[in-house]
């Protein structure tokens, strides 16, 4: 079943991970392990180059299977905790520029999985938040990581502390998102984006993004030398000489890459 819940569609570049699941596309194991599948799959397809994960046009994902999580003791989320964590992370890890299309609620597993992507672009009626602490819990799939990445400790903090939710205004004013848009808009917005990095060096924007993500994770003279390592190796690709080439001969931002 959890093959229907989620799916990949593969249009002009852009690989759109699908999740649905009515009514809250509610994240159970099936659909956790689905999208480390899936993730796996748009890394390795040279016919996705860019990645939108979607909801639906109602919700993007309201959070775990609370009802399945309720059955599970100690000894066995010590196991699901990692396959919960690595199923976001193959998300996080996509080599590829990827956004999220967040409509309705973004909440717990479901503002997680939004925190795994390069941007996010929200609609209007949008509300994210990190609620585990009313279930008397913590995020457990990358919220208290990657959140205060995003926004800084204090405002993860205050998320996590409180299970409050934020509507899209509140949450672009402190970088949880990137951009609000109508609500009728945010997959066609999304789609845009993609679309457009679909057309760019691959090669480069992959290099690009584990150079921030892996800088991120270290001291500065490290992140300095991935990037020095990254941009010295582009200069093995075609990529680059096509670049250079037309901006040479046709002026800049004309290049077309495969």
């Amino acid at each position: 079943m959890a093959q229907a819940y989620v799916t990949l569609e593969v249009s002009g570049g852009v690989g759109t991970i699908r999740l649905d699941r009515p009514p809250m596309n509610a994240l159970d194991t099936a659909v956790q392990d689905r999208l480390r599948e899936l993730a796996e799959e748009a890394g390795r397809r040279e016919d996705v180059r860019a990645v939108i994960l979607y909801g639906g046009e109602k919700v993007f994902a309201a959070g775990a299977d609370i009802k399945e999580m309720r059955a599970l003791d100690h000894a066995a989320m010590v196991v699901r905790s990692r396959a919960l964590q690595e199923s976001f992370t193959a998300v996080a890890r996509i080599p590829k520029p990827v956004v999220a299309a967040v409509t309705g609620y973004a909440l717990g597993g479901g503002c997680e999985l939004a925190l795994c992507a390069d941007i996010r672009i929200a609609g209007a009626g949008a509300k994210l938040g990190q609620p585990e602490i009313l279930l008397g819990l913590i995020p457990g799939a990358g919220g208290t990581q990657r959140l205060a990445r995003l926004v800084g400790p204090s405002r993860a903090k205050d998320l996590i502390f409180t299970g409050r939710q934020v509507k899209a205004a509140e949450a672009l004013a402190i970088g949880l998102v990137d951009r609000v848009v109508p609500d009728g808009e945010v997959y066609e917005q999304a789609h845009a984006w993609a679309a457009k990095l679909a057309q760019g060096p691959a090669l480069a924007l992959r290099a690009a993004k584990e150079s921030v993500d892996a800088g991120l994770g270290t001291d500065l003279e490290t992140g300095l030398a991935i990037e020095r390592n990254w941009f010295a190796g582009l200069f093995a690709t075609e990529d680059r000489e096509r670049g250079m080439r037309s901006f040479v001969e046709d002026g800049p931002g004309k290049a077309k890459f495969l």
